[in-house]
Parts: C-alpha cells; sequence; structure tokens
C-alpha cells in the first residue's frame, strides 16, 4: 500500500517526523514513532515481524552507545539532562539515556521504512517532475543505481574466473584477504563505467537548459493528499499527547 504513494510524499512525511522526533525529546513519543513504523511495515506493506525485528538491531545497536554513555559514564548533554528533569522516570541520567537510545531507533526506523517502499528510480524521476532537479544529477544517479548490483555481479565473475584457473569451486564469501585482492579489477571497471556514463552525458546534451520530457514520473492521485493529511495529523496528535 505505502509503495504506491507519490515518493514525494512519502519524503515529506518521513522528514517531518524525523525532525519532531529530534525536537520533541520525549521516550514516550520516540515509542510512538517506532511502533507506528513497525505496524506500518507489517501491516500495510506485509513484511515479516521477525526480518522487522532484525532491521531494528543495527538501530538498536546504535542508540545503545547513548544508553551506555548516560548510565554508565556520565556524559550526558545539558539539553538532554534538562529535558530528563520533566520526565517521570527514576534518574535524570536513565530518562535521558532511554530516550536518546530510543530516539536513535525511530529515526532509523523511520528512514527505514522510506527506503523499503520507494523505488529509487521514481523518486529520482519525481524530483526531477516537481523538484527541478537537475538532468545531469539525475542521469548521474540513475548510472550509480545501475553500478551497484552491476559491481557485484564483476566480482562474481572475477571470483568464479580465479576458482576455474585453480581448479576447485569458489566458497560462498570472500575472505579478507580475497575481498582486498578484488579492489583493485572493481576500482578499473567502476572508472570504466564512470567514463562511459561522463560520455553518455555529453552525448544527450543534458548539460543543455531546455525543456525535456520525463517518461514514467510519478503523478499526484487524490490518496496522496489524504496520506500526507492522516499522517501529519497523527504526528500533531502524538506530539500534543505527551506535552499534555
Amino acid at each position: 500500500m505505502l509503495s504506491s504513494i507519490h515518493p514525494l510524499a512519502k519524503l515529506v512525511v518521513c522528514i517531518a517526523w524525523i525532525g519532531a522526533s529530534i525536537a520533541v525529546f520525549d521516550a514516550r513519543f520516540q515509542l510512538a514513532a517506532i511502533v507506528l513504523c513497525v505496524l506500518a511495515l507489517v501491516v500495510l506493506e506485509k513484511r515479516s515481524p521477525l526480518a522487522v525485528l532484525a532491521l531494528m538491531v543495527p538501530f538498536a545497536l546504535f542508540g545503545f552507545g547513548f544508553l551506555t554513555t548516560s548510565l554508565l559514564f556520565r556524559q550526558e548533554s545539558g539539553f538532554a539532562l534538562q529535558m530528563a528533569k520533566e520526565a517521570p522516570m527514576a534518574s535524570e541520567a536513565f530518562s535521558a539515556g532511554i530516550t536518546l537510545f530510543l530516539r536513535a531507533v525511530a529515526c532509523g526506523m523511520i528512514s527505514a521504512l522510506f527506503a523499503l517502499t520507494t523505488d529509487p528510480g521514481a523518486l529520482i524521476k519525481a524530483l526531477m517532475a516537481n523538484c527541478r532537479l537537475s538532468p545531469r544529477i539525475g542521469y548521474s544517479l540513475f548510472s550509480v543505481l545501475q553500478l551497484v548490483p552491476d559491481l557485484g555481479a564483476e566480482a562474481q565473475q572475477i571470483r568464479l574466473a580465479r576458482a576455474m584457473k585453480r581448479g576447485k569451486p569458489p566458497s560462498r564469501f570472500p575472505n579478507p584477504a580475497e575481498a582486498m585482492t578484488l579492489l583493485v579489477p572493481l576500482l578499473a571497471y567502476a572508472i570504466r563505467r564512470a567514463n562511459r556514463a561522463a560520455i553518455a552525458l555529453e552525448a544527450r546534451g543534458l548539460g543543455v537548459a531546455s525543456p525535456r520530457t520525463i517518461i514514467g514520473a510519478p503523478r499526484s492521485r487524490p490518496r496522496d493528499v489524504v496520506f500526507l493529511a492522516v499522517t501529519l495529523a497523527m504526528l500533531a496528535f502524538c506530539a500534543a499527547w505527551v506535552r499534555l
């Protein structure tokens, strides 16, 4: 369901929620943002709950650093302590630490929600059609989107060629020593691709300022306006609920 929403509408909503998570220093607000993101992924996008929980692990590890800094080393900022005095928790250090921990998870989950429900190509086209993104920058981003998976395929081809030369099958994943030997050929491959992309930019005349037709750019629909209104209303309700 969220995948069909206009990318710019989701971008505005996610930026607003991240900004609110930074501005509202309250554990309850951060927890509400996390719960809403999890429900959106599990209920609306039909994602596995285990996969969503696994997605939270890197953000939780990052936030755990804030928690240990507050509890063990007592290195909270003055703003965090001042805001923590108003929170109904056991101590200022614990209140500041748990709020920073939940904030890291909330911001990470909001970003993950946007990344998992948004097609990168559609986002670039929407930025070009509605935000006047330069065609040169847009084409460069499209080239990067194609280069990243091609680098993986090229690395696998190199590993297969080396395995055939040795006469034994390659391992499932390259070890650190093998990964280091792949850096130079992959760098050369990326340079060649960048050179071809630069030639293609000039051949298409993307440096010339002239009107262009963007094929397949997302179009705004009434449900995008409804999505904006509902999500921003939920944001205002959560902020007001915390303040009251």
